[in-house]
């Protein structure tokens, strides 16, 4: 047997092992009586289900796009409706990352990647960490311009695949593998820090409010105002709604410093790859933008000036980038023709994101997301006694809860509640509970269904879901960090103390 033969073979080995431990263990736990008194038959085969979702992409023991539609088929075989199974694909996220990816292809199309991945090669100067270097502190800039980082990840990983194929650099290189994960995990760090920076900020800010909004008068002793009196009048916050500077004022050095403390991470993990120089591409004669790439740049910053402007027109994230898509896709106008995107976009992660938010919300219709924020989170800080042992406590609950719900909307709505009421009930400050176990959940991606830019960039093959797991639990580690050496004493000097007075 060749040797190709061999590692095929083992390939297929490696992956049917996970393939039919999962599927024997679903099947005869769907046959189990309930196991807890307060968790619903229904809720417990919907947890089944997700846990078996989550090993398959994790071990990719079927392609992506596979377990996304055996999980939908799951749910409607196991309690749900056929339409409640099929809810995700009725969310407009998976409309907004088939928008966004067709921007992507588009710059790529365009000429326009080829152009950026040269002016980057000639800047690093043939060494590869300036490179990444570029790119880590480009991403707070670039947040002002495109503040989703879903946006951001399906534009720039073109760029980039461009630049690795100028330089003659192998799929999954150590420095593509840095790059990469810096893009699908670091990158998003960048968006919390801003109000308008997408789903996490938008969601968090709004369920933190109501919180504080129903208990009246915490805010007014500590609340955003603080923070905007501490830092010099930032602006007028005197408690929810939350203002974009009175986010910016308590979230910016927290998520900045697990950018920077990520960015090290990466670079510790494949600092090998960092060694190799980047040969220089044939040069090229200097060229003015085509009329291809002006109209695709104007399409672009339109799509994210809507995305700024959100505040004025309230229009839905996805209607932009649909507008965007239909742009792109017009004859004379956009440098995209419907081949390029049977080619250029991976549809995989239409379906993955769609199954990921059913099956979200097939844990909260069914009551498994209630119990398991009271058994992961709720009942945590009961263990501890001080106010540090029930904040890490909350952490260790949240990290949890987010390896098991595979959607961060879920999470948020579930966790963010139950973190609150904890601190209430333990005398610290409601608003810093809340936050603390938002970033226990956002700093972290477990496996790539968990988040939109990293399935747009595990859909390349330069990172495996094993490496995303593997980096996961790295970052978890620094979101840790982040939260108890830079979090709390920012939030403390900012006017938001752990306990209340």
């Amino acid at each position: 047997m060749s040797r190709t033969a061999t590692a095929l073979a083992r390939v297929r080995v490696r992956r049917g092992a996970p393939l039919s431990v999962t599927l024997v263990a679903l099947t005869l736990s769907l046959f189990l009586p309930p196991v807890a008194d307060d968790l619903p038959l229904a809720g417990q085969r919907a947890l089944v289900v997700t846990l078996a979702a989550i090993v398959l992409w994790t071990t990719e023991a079927l392609e992506p796009g596979v377990t996304a539609l055996l999980s939908v088929a799951l749910l409607a075989l196991t309690g749900s409706s056929m339409r409640g199974a099929l809810q995700g694909f009725a969310s407009p996220v998976p409309y907004f990352l088939v928008g966004v990816l067709t921007m992507g292809v588009a710059v790529v199309r365009s000429g326009l990647a080829e152009r950026l991945a040269r002016a980057i090669l000639a800047r690093a100067r043939g060494r590869s960490f300036a490179v990444y270097l570029q790119l880590v502190l480009a991403f707070p800039a670039l947040t002002f311009v495109l503040p989703s980082a879903t946006t951001r990840s399906g534009i720039l990983i073109h760029i980039y695949d461009e630049l690795f194929t100028l330089a003659a650099v192998p799929r999954g290189a150590d420095i593509a593998k840095a790059v990469m994960l810096a893009l699908s995990s670091i990158n998003r760090l960048a968006s919390t820090a801003l109000l308008t920076g997408g789903i996490t900020p938008v969601m968090s800010a709004a369920i933190i409010a109501a919180g504080l909004d129903a208990n009246a008068g915490i805010e007014g002793r500590h609340g955003f105002a603080g923070a905007a009196r501490t830092l010099g009048g930032l602006g007028a916050i005197s408690g929810p709604p939350i203002t974009w500077t009175g986010w910016f004022a308590l979230m910016a050095v927290p998520y900045y410093a697990i950018l920077l403390l990520g960015g090290a991470l990466t670079y510790a993990l494949y600092r090998r790859g960092f060694q190799r120089p980047l040969p220089a591409p044939v040069p090229v004669a200097r060229r003015p933008l085509s009329g291809a790439e002006w109209r695709t740049l104007a399409v672009i910053l339109g799509a994210s000036a809507l995305w700024l402007t959100d505040a004025v027109h309230h229009l839905d994230p996805t209607l932009p980038a649909l507008l965007a898509f239909v742009a792109l896709l017009t004859p004379r106008f956009g440098p995209l023709a419907w081949a390029d995107l049977e080619r250029g976009v991976g549809w995989a992660n239409f379906f993955v994101i769609a199954a990921s938010i059913s099956l979200a919300q097939a844990l909260g219709a069914s009551g498994a997301a209630a119990w398991l924020g009271r058994l992961l989170v709720g009942a945590l800080p009961a263990l501890g006694g001080g106010a540090l042992a029930t904040l890490v406590l909350l952490m260790l609950g949240a990290t949890a809860l987010r390896a098991i719900v595979p959607n961060i909307s879920g999470f948020l709505a579930l966790a963010l509640p139950i973190a609150m009421s904890v601190g209430r009930e333990s005398g610290l400050n409601p608003l810093v509970c809340a936050l603390v176990v938002m970033m226990a959940g956002d700093t972290v991606i477990y496996y790539p269904a968990q988040s939109p830019s990293a399935l747009v960039i595990y859909e390349r093959g330069h990172v495996t879901a094993g490496e995303f797991l593997r980096f996961g639990v790295w970052m978890t580690l620094v979101g840790w960090v982040a939260i108890l050496g830079v979090a709390l004493p920012w939030w403390q000097f900012v006017g938001e103390p752990l306990r209340l007075r």
